[in-house]
């Protein structure tokens, strides 16, 4: 938590064949705090945090920077900025059992841990989400609800700096994704990290939390 660190965007603003999909965009996320953002489909949502996260698709352009701290991310490569990401799906690698998927998040500095220690961890970190026991589990075996819980220790196990969430939520059913939604806030919340949250339905943002609406330039003028 001592080393966490305020996430910034400065006039950030995306363009796709010359055409700007929002106004510039300045904000920021303080440590444990969840930014919302919305905005119709196709203005840019998701494409901002590709960029964010270091992997803007070669037909978009962006102006702006991203900062971590006093720290200027969107000049470095995606492998050093430390950032994380959830997806709708949870992306587990099918071939791995759920321990190797946690096991292949950990940082250089976890490997240097003996197997059994990095084990023990991730082990832990499964009881304490309801998932003790099933380490040793085929991913494809487990609901859809245990599946978000393992991605999203993935991600945390990665030890971020900050938090990408790009509608994690929207294929989970009503319960689970009240559940799951207020579980991944916690997380957040207690280890400190900024994090940006794309979403559709207005019940996904945070009790409380900062929602900001990506506009198209054009809205401006009417």
């Amino acid at each position: 938590m001592k080393h966490a660190m305020m996430l910034e965007l400065r006039d950030a603003h995306l363009s796709l064949d010359g055409r700007t999909l929002f106004s510039p965009l300045s904000a920021r996320v303080a440590p444990g705090e969840v930014l919302t953002l919305m905005g119709p489909s196709g203005c840019g949502k998701s494409t901002l945090l590709s960029w964010m996260l270091g992997d803007l698709p070669a037909a978009f352009a962006a102006s702006g920077t991203l900062w971590l701290g006093d720290e200027r991310l969107d000049t470095r490569p995606i492998d050093q900025r430390r950032v994380g990401i959830l997806f709708q799906d949870d992306l587990l690698f099918g071939h791995l059992t759920v321990l190797q998927n946690l096991l292949l998040a950990m940082p250089p500095k976890s490997r240097a841990q003996t197997r059994a220690e990095r084990q023990t961890q991730a082990l832990a970190l499964l009881e304490t989400v309801g998932l003790a026991g099933l380490g040793g589990r085929d991913p494809a075996t487990l609901s859809g609800g245990q599946r978000a819980r393992v991605s999203l220790l993935r991600a945390l196990l990665a030890e971020p700096r900050a938090l990408l969430l790009d509608e994690p939520f929207s294929r989970l059913d009503m319960a689970l994704r009240a559940q799951f939604r207020q579980f991944v806030f916690d997380q957040i919340a207690q280890r400190g990290i900024p994090a940006v949250l794309v979403t559709h339905d207005p019940a996904d943002q945070p009790p409380g939390g900062r929602c900001i609406s990506l506009t198209p330039p054009e809205s401006l003028h009417v």
